[in-house]
């Protein structure tokens, strides 16, 4: 017998999102070889800034949609880009599990886990802006796994992450009580306090809460899941985002990732976001990412008329 016919579900979701995310990597990087991205605005009226989709982001949510769903047609999906054509042309379609992953013990907590405890929570081109604008090292595939309320499986993947040999694409996972796999974690420099945040969604009260940190350095990239890379590879101790702006699909994925590599994430309260299907899916009181730090110590340091504003506007 196949191992993923065995294999409890949350392991055989963690595979095929695994397998997924590379093909919906391909897609990305196909779509932007053609020079047409298709690009329309997805801002409303009430919106300041422009709110980019392209034909890499429908594309790769269709191919992501449509292969998770096909093989857990009862699993609650919730994809960025609303609702997704799921007749997808047949090289889309993923069929296979990582069978890489599935060698592994799945954790005790979540082997009687039942399909509807499931809400999978899919950003298929994290950092879009940045993809337009040509900065595509920024740009993450995230698949985040939710059980009830709680973010705890996630897969990162990189479709422009260079390695020594010239491929292009890199992967990484994280499941809580297992671990991560696909990356070495770096830590962060003793001596600093490194803050990674924002490069296109600030205001004043975010500055505020930035300007709190007395941070030795300040570096500003675009989506969550490159942001959350930059603590699991040492360049960051923090990530800081006091505002409202980004939304469940952007952390799901990356928390899951950074928890089960020792890290928190929560709003800037210190609360995790609860990640069921009736969730409202913004973000409302803004993220704080942290690794290798006293996470509550960096929370009480946000000014309280900042935690108090945020969201509440």
């Amino acid at each position: 017998m196949a191992t993923s016919t065995v294999s409890p579900i949350i392991m055989r979701i963690m595979a095929a999102s695994i397998k997924t995310s590379v093909k919906a990597a391909s897609i990305i990087r196909d779509v932007l070889k053609t020079g047409d991205l298709g690009i329309v605005d997805k801002s409303n009226k009430n919106d300041t800034q422009i709110d980019p989709q392209t034909l890499a982001d429908r594309s790769a949510q269709r191919c992501i949609i449509a292969s998770l769903t096909k093989k857990f047609p009862s699993v609650k999906i919730i994809g960025e880009e609303g609702d997704s054509d799921l007749n997808v042309p047949a090289d889309w379609l993923v069929e296979d599990l990582d069978e890489a992953f599935l060698q592994q013990s799945c954790p005790t907590e979540w082997k009687d886990a039942k399909p509807e405890d499931f809400v999978i929570w899919v950003d298929p081109l994290d950092g879009t802006a940045e993809y337009t604008q040509g900065f595509v090292e920024h740009v993450t595939v995230l698949i985040g796994i939710a059980v009830k309320n709680a973010a705890v499986g996630g897969v990162i993947h990189q479709p422009f992450y260079k390695h020594p040999s010239g491929e292009l694409g890199r992967t990484i996972w994280g499941l809580k009580g297992l671990g991560t796999g696909g990356f070495t974690q770096i830590l962060p420099p003793t001596g600093q306090f490194i803050i990674t945040t924002t490069r296109s969604h600030s205001n004043a009260l975010h500055q505020q809460a930035l300007n709190s940190f007395n941070a030795t350095q300040t570096i500003k990239v675009g989506g969550a899941g490159f942001k959350v890379l930059q603590l699991l590879e040492g360049k960051a101790h923090a990530y800081v985002f006091a505002t409202p702006g980004c939304k469940k699909w952007d952390t799901c994925a990356p928390e899951a990732v950074l928890e089960a590599q020792g890290g928190t994430l929560t709003d800037i309260d210190g609360h995790h976001y609860a990640y069921n299907a009736s969730v409202e899916h913004i973000n409302r009181k803004g993220v704080l990412a942290t690794v290798c730090q006293d996470h509550a110590e960096l929370v009480a340091k946000i000014p309280f008329e900042v935690r108090q504003a945020v969201g509440n506007k």
